[in-house]
Formats: structure tokens, C-alpha cells, sequence
């Protein structure tokens, strides 16, 4: 008779891990269409994937927003592939885009059309990532699904719905995914709502109000909010009414009630981190074309992406921005101290700052 198999810990969590590679990959091939095998050598191993899911002390998240070209485009300039390849390399935990994946909001598209600009957003843009076992999160953009584009909407739900379980995210609500929904990765708590326009519907500003009282929400060691537009306009071109969001303070102070850490957002094409009160608005550049000048300032107009490094164990976190071209950081200090736009003044936030959380999951007690 031979002796029983044993199993040590370590051997049973590689074997639940691989199982449920397989599954998560056989779901995205059946969903996605054929893509090519992992290969562990370039990021896809599972020991690195069981460390993200990890309670470390230390997070990497990956930032990007506006990617898309002229209107129907199906094709992306160079700079979006080589930023999302330069982004894996620094092996973020969890890959955000704040909005404009795809170049819509032009009556006349047909539905095909539409389907062909998603399909290339899908090879240059998400398959990469999947591949690297990094999970993606997103929000809606103008360009992607405006209010009065019906067609545009209905694309958009039409590509998300057959990816939805295959992103690797933890969902707590995603009844009206992808344009406003909750997730839970990380020890973060993420709400994304559909800032695709200038308005963001009564009804969501509620539902975000009582997602952040939620038990998912006050669990987390962290609170963010995606959506496309800003709060305050901070590009040449782009501060005025319809580029940014209407009721800024009601919003503000939601988000602060809410003990939210920062508001993601796109949309200006321009890269300024501010401080408003109790709350971080990391205001994200363009990696597709077009990018903008700041209001002020001599930051030169150039494709970007960021990187937030949290640190759990000194509640801290810091916001670093690379520059494509150059593959360098964008020196914080080249940034202007104070913005003035049409609504006031922002200021420069500091770029390594303390989590809000800690403050707020004590006063909660």
C-alpha cells in the first residue's frame, strides 16, 4: 500500500491559485476570443498574482485616462501601447482608466463601427493587461457612452457585458456596470460612477452616498471614487460649464462625508494633483492624443500615466507621474504651486500624503 499524498499549506494555495487561472482564462478566451498563452517569464506567473491579492504593507495602483484618437477611430497612436507596456513593467496590483477608451460621441456611427473601435481597445489596451494577470477597472467617458448617444451606450454595455467576470475585480455592486458600480480589491473600496457627462444623476449621488456608508466601504482600509469628469476644469480649452462637473461643493462635501481619499478623474488631458479640503483630486493626463497645457505653468503637453504607491503600515501614499516619451517622472515641483480656474484656486497637493482612512476608521468606532 502506498504511503498518502501530503500537502503542505504553501502546495494546496498554488494548486487553488492555478485552478482558478485556469478557470479565469478559459472564461476570457470563451468571452473575448482566442488570445495568446501566459507567459510566465513576462509578468503572468501565479506566485506574483497570489502576492497583489496579498494583505502586504505596500499597494501599487496604475492610472490612465483619455486613450483614443480622432472620432471613429479604431486604432490607437503609438504612445497608448508603449505607456500601458511601460505602466506592466511596474507591476501595479490593479490598473485604473478614468474614461475615453474609445473615440465616440459622433452621430452617424454605425453599431459595427462602434464594435470595431471597442475590439481595438480590447487588443491594445485590455488584453495586455489581462495577460499580465493585472485586473482593470474603469469608468465611462464622454467618448465612450454620453447621455443622448444612445448608440454609444448601447456599444459599451454591449463589450462589457461578456468581460465583466473575466477582470479579475471583486464586485459589491454591479447591477448598472460598467457605468456605475462598486469594488472591493485590495483592502480599497472603489466607486465608480458615470461622470460622462457634465451631470452626474440625483439618483447615483445617492446611491454612491449610501454605498459609502456601506459595510464593504467602512471595512476598507481605503475609499476612492473614478469617474470621467473633474470637478474643476485645469486645462487651456477646458475650464468652462460642460467640461466639468456641475454642483462641485454638494459634491465635495459627499465625497468628505463619505471619507473618500481621493477623486479620480480625466477628461482635461492635463496632469495636476490638488488638495480640497479633506480630499485628493488626482486629475489625470492624456495617454492617447491630444494633450493639453495646464492653465498655467510650463509643463510641456505630453502623453502620461501615474502610479499611487501605498505604503499601510505609515499610512501613507504617494503619487508619482511618468512621462512616456522619456519613460522619466514629471518633477513635482515643475507643477504650479496654486491653479486659478474659472470656480477659485486649487493647490498642489503634497506628493507623498497621509491616508484618510486611519483618521476616519477611528472616528467610526
Amino acid at each position: 500500500m502506498e504511503p498518502p499524498i501530503r500537502c503542505d499549506r504553501r502546495q494546496l494555495l498554488s494548486l487553488g491559485a492555478a485552478g482558478l487561472s485556469l478557470v479565469a482564462s478559459a472564461a476570457w478566451r470563451s468571452k473575448a476570443g482566442s488570445l495568446p498563452r501566459l507567459n510566465p517569464a513576462s509578468g503572468g506567473d501565479l506566485a506574483r498574482d497570489l502576492s497583489r491579492q496579498s494583505s502586504s504593507d505596500r499597494l501599487r495602483i496604475g492610472l490612465i485616462s483619455d486613450l483614443n484618437s480622432s472620432y471613429g477611430s479604431t486604432h490607437y497612436i503609438p504612445q497608448v501601447g508603449q505607456g500601458v507596456q511601460q505602466l506592466l513593467k511596474q507591476q501595479p496590483a490593479l490598473l485604473v482608466c478614468a474614461g475615453d477608451m474609445v473615440a465616440g460621441q459622433k452621430r452617424g456611427l454605425s453599431s459595427s463601427r462602434l464594435d470595431a473601435m471597442w475590439d481595438g481597445f480590447a487588443r491594445t489596451v485590455l488584453q495586455p493587461i489581462r495577460q499580465a494577470g493585472i485586473p482593470f477597472l474603469m469608468a465611462v467617458g464622454n467618448h465612450d457612452g454620453a447621455p443622448g448617444f444612445a448608440a454609444d451606450r448601447a456599444a459599451a454595455r454591449r463589450f462589457w457585458a461578456h468581460r465583466r467576470e473575466a477582470l479579475g475585480l471583486h464586485f459589491v455592486d454591479r447591477a448598472d456596470f460598467p457605468f456605475h458600480y462598486s469594488v472591493l480589491q485590495n483592502d480599497v473600496f472603489w466607486l465608480v460612477w458615470d461622470a460622462s457627462s457634465s451631470n452626474v444623476p440625483a439618483e447615483q449621488l445617492q446611491w454612491a452616498r449610501r454605498q459609502l456608508s456601506s459595510n464593504a466601504a467602512r471595512t476598507a482600509r481605503m475609499r476612492m471614487v473614478v469617474g470621467h469628469l473633474p470637478l474643476f476644469g485645469i486645462s487651456q480649452g477646458r475650464d468652462r460649464p460642460g467640461e466639468r462637473l456641475h454642483q462641485a461643493h454638494a459634491i465635495q462635501t459627499l465625497l468628505e462625508e463619505g471619507n473618500v481619499q481621493a477623486y479620480i478623474s480625466g477628461h482635461q488631458h492635463a496632469w495636476y494633483p490638488a488638495r480640497l479640503g479633506q480630499l485628493d483630486l488626482i486629475q489625470l493626463g492624456a495617454l492617447g492624443s491630444g494633450p493639453r497645457s495646464l492653465l498655467q505653468g510650463n509643463i510641456p503637453r505630453q502623453q502620461t500615466y501615474t502610479c499611487l504607491d501605498i505604503n499601510w503600515r505609515s499610512g501613507a501614499l504617494r503619487e508619482t507621474t511618468y512621462a512616456v516619451a522619456t519613460q522619466q517622472a514629471v518633477r513635482w515641483d515643475d507643477l504650479p504651486a496654486v491653479l486659478s480656474h474659472q470656480r477659485g484656486r486649487l493647490r498642489r497637493n503634497l506628493q507623498t500624503r497621509q491616508l484618510l482612512i486611519r483618521e476616519a476608521r477611528t472616528s467610526e468606532r
